[in-house]
């Protein structure tokens, strides 16, 4: 019987390439990842083993070319990738996004030929990890007004400030920082022993409990001139890398919503009530339907959007807006399914909870549902409402 996850049987237009991917992925989420995540859920871990296994499928910096390193694919297939993950847990979806968009994509963009050559394939295998350091204490929506200074000095520049909720911050080898120079925000390659370096975790969190983040500070940090991004310099530079990171997110929350309607239709054949499955009834399937036809939706939003990526076609404002539509889409559906699972929707045996509070991280994170729809909202009427 027909699960809802296909609806409109989308993946026909699949290559063999995409299908077997999606399989592989999917293989590899079920039985490498799925039985343990519960418990680094629970205790607040991200399963570090598993880094490697990413690398040597190729999910870390999908679209890298392979003489840096990476497979070489195609931003569909990297989409696809991303929402296999995040069946999975927005937590394994959010490092691989982290070392491929925010970190393996600034390098390859903005970096020189020696730090694309030596940083791209350490980075690809697992072999080191990357972390993304924009936010801060005092400035998420708004960037430009970031506070961290760099200041040029002989040999290099030295660092002060500080950044926030960074994903893999206090595990990462290196971390691609930006900060406002004389000449505008640039971009920093600032290695964990770097002299003024440090990061702590942050403890306490209900969502993304299986993800390290951290807070990064900086304290006359010397960064040696070699390690500075050469290829861009002002806000252009950390907004193209969080557009990478955004495409990303708008697949990955689909996969979190097909986990939660998949989890929610199997509960709802087996539990009986009065007598018969609380599937027959037509307060239960009208949510059902609800779920379908909002996953279908979303997932007919990324594949076009995909397609138009790969030939060129995407702006920020188009993946604005399936990240703004995806994640909302996506809460909804978990929400809704908790509901179904009732009582049992609490509880970690099931996924569903699991992904309902990583969403409300995913629904703030690189750019709120708000930000998105100004940013939406400027394109449609040509008028800023920013400032």
């Amino acid at each position: 019987m027909f699960n809802g996850l296909d609806f409109y049987n989308l993946s026909d237009h699949f290559s063999d390439e995409e299908k077997m991917i999606v399989q592989t992925v999917r293989q590899f989420v079920s039985e490498q990842f799925l039985p343990v995540v519960a418990g680094h859920h629970r205790r607040g871990t991200f399963p570090m083993d598993i880094i490697p296994r990413l690398g040597e499928m190729g999910a870390l910096g999908v679209t890298v070319p392979e003489e840096y390193g990476g497979p070489g694919l195609s931003y569909f297939i990297y989409g696809l990738v991303m929402q296999e993950l995040e069946r999975g847990d927005s937590g394994l979806r959010s490092f691989a996004s982290v070392q491929g968009s925010l970190v393996m994509f600034p390098i390859y963009r903005y970096g020189s030929e020696q730090q694309k050559k030596h940083w791209l394939p350490l980075l690809a295998s697992g072999a080191r990890i990357g972390c993304f350091g924009l936010t801060e204490p005092d400035f998420g929506s708004n960037p430009g007004g970031m506070l961290t200074r760099a200041v040029k000095v002989d040999g290099g520049w030295v660092l002060n400030g500080s950044k926030m909720w960074i994903t893999n911050g206090s595990v990462a080898d290196i971390a691609v920082v930006w900060a406002q120079t004389e000449e505008g925000v640039q971009g920093f390659l600032v290695e964990k022993d770097f002299t003024g370096f440090s990061a702590k975790a942050i403890e306490g969190k209900f969502s993304l409990r299986a993800s390290i983040t951290a807070e990064l500070s900086f304290q006359d940090c010397f960064v040696p001139e070699e390690n500075r991004l050469p290829g861009v310099k002002g806000l252009r530079g950390p907004l193209s890398c969080l557009n990478e990171a955004r495409y990303g997110i708008a697949w990955g929350v689909v996969g979190a919503a097909m986990a939660c309607y998949d989890e929610a239709l199997n509960y709802a054949k087996q539990r009986i009530q009065f007598d018969k499955p609380i599937a027959a009834f037509q307060l239960t399937q009208h949510k059902l339907v609800e779920m379908v036809s909002e996953i279908t939706k979303a997932q007919t939003l990324v594949h076009q959007l995909g397609r138009m990526k790969d030939a060129g076609q995407a702006k920020h404002f188009h993946v604005s807006l399936a990240k703004r539509n995806n994640v909302a889409m996506a809460l909804d559906v978990a929400r809704s399914a908790r509901t179904i699972l009732a009582a049992n929707g609490i509880s970690d045996e099931y996924q569903t909870i699991r992904h309902m509070l990583n969403l409300e991280s995913v629904l703030t994170y690189e750019g709120t549902h708000e930000i998105h729809t100004l940013i939406l909202g400027q394109e449609i009427t040509g008028e800023s409402a920013f400032k």
